[in-house]
């Protein structure tokens, strides 16, 4: 971290205007069904109080696009953190405005303040230079927590901080940093990466930016089809992005000039309907039936996979190995975060990123099994991508 961080900063008496991620989803009855974001919070949000500050916290939640959206109010959200902390946390009926600006004013030390949802207003989103200003006098300083939204030029990442002078990472922010920074820049090797998802589209910059990086890349998921594909395999009815035929046989090329460094699946789990399946079967990758649909990796990629991972000193996973939300075609996403887990207790480094790779290892009751898991899907690709993340590059250099 190059940057300052929260700890950098002489908070007594002052009043810290900080961006969290409580995009969280909520239950029919508007209370939060997972509190994972929340509580990823909690350290930096207990730091600040502790040391004699008031705290205004913003987020976002959902996509209201710049209109009120009654059942996207943070206002359980509020209700919920306030359990977490054993203490009120008062909530603003906006973001911005005189009147917000009075509760935010009348803040003790001690105090917390949630604003309501920042995407209510379209300026957020629009990093318009106002909004962001109306939002900076809300606090002395400004720390950001939101890793998840670093990704993103907002008026809460990066045009608020042109109207402080300090601005921090809190400790999430830290930590997501420093993982995943230190996994691309100087891994413990051998450094494996583990691809997944649908698309190759999503994840053209990530594999490109970590092939001349990685020991290995093993790529599971619905863009290994457009990979067979390029080798000239049939592949059924399985996904395929037909226009990014011609990128998987360049990438494969590239990365065979790099000691076969792109390891596919040598057999796939077929179906002949996602829907209602009624025949389930495993075939060579080279071999997938006219009529079948691949929905997941199959036991003897489970297992090149493992040989690949069993010395690995450094592991980074992103994305399912297949359509892993039906039970009958999650056995290679769960083996896989069995791996990771496996590797974590042997002493490697493991670090999962992306919602739906998230989302199978809690699936997989293996969440305290792996070093850490990322609780932001996009702004991890960016970074895996190799791109600079606006609302990291604009907090206040050391």
């Amino acid at each position: 971290m190059e940057k300052l961080t929260v700890r950098d900063l002489h908070l007594r008496g002052k009043r810290v205007l900080m961006r969290v991620d409580f995009n969280v989803p909520l239950t029919e009855d508007g209370k939060v069904a997972d509190d994972t974001r929340i509580r990823k919070a909690l350290p930096t949000i207990r730091y600040i109080l502790e040391q004699g500050a008031s705290l205004v916290l913003m987020s976002h939640l959902g996509r209201p696009k710049g209109k009120v959206a009654p059942e996207l109010s943070l206002r359980p959200v509020a209700e919920h953190l306030g359990k977490l902390l054993g203490k009120e946390v008062k909530f603003a009926p906006d973001c911005v405005g005189p009147d917000v600006e009075k509760l935010a004013q009348s803040l003790q030390p001690g105090d917390v303040l949630l604003l309501e949802n920042l995407r209510f207003h379209k300026e957020e989103t629009a990093n318009d230079p106002e909004f962001a200003r109306q939002l900076a006098r809300l606090g002395d300083l400004y720390v950001n927590d939101a890793f998840g939204t670093a990704h993103r030029a907002h008026a809460s990442t990066e045009g608020v901080t042109h109207f402080f002078e300090q601005c921090a990472a809190g400790f999430l922010m830290e930590k997501e940093i420093n993982y995943l920074a230190k996994a691309i820049e100087a891994p413990v090797r051998p450094f494996v990466a583990i691809l997944g998802g649908a698309k190759i589209s999503g994840k053209i910059d990530v594999i490109q930016n970590l092939l001349p990086r990685v020991d290995a890349l093993l790529i599971g998921g619905g863009m290994a089809f457009t990979f067979f594909k390029a080798l000239g395999y049939e592949i059924g009815r399985s996904i395929l992005e037909e226009d990014k035929v011609d990128l998987a046989r360049e990438l494969l090329v590239r990365a065979n000039e790099k000691e076969q460094k792109l390891v596919l699946p040598v057999d796939i789990v077929c179906t002949d309907s996602l829907d209602e399946p009624e025949d389930i079967r495993v075939f060579p990758a080279a071999k997938i039936p006219e009529n079948g649909i691949g929905v997941d990796i199959g036991p003897q990629t489970v297992e090149l996979f493992r040989q690949r991972l069993a010395a690995a000193r450094t592991i980074v996973w992103n994305g399912p190995m297949g359509v892993f939300e039906k039970d009958e075609f999650a056995k290679g996403t769960f083996a896989v975060a069995k791996i990771l887990a496996e590797r974590t207790k042997a002493g490697a480094t493991t670090i999962v990123g992306g919602g739906d790779s998230v989302a199978a290892v809690k699936k997989a009751g293996l969440e305290d099994s792996i070093t850490h898991i990322s609780t932001g899907g996009g702004a991890s690709l960016e970074m895996l991508g190799g791109y600079e993340l606006p609302g990291l590059a604009a907090l206040t250099d050391k």
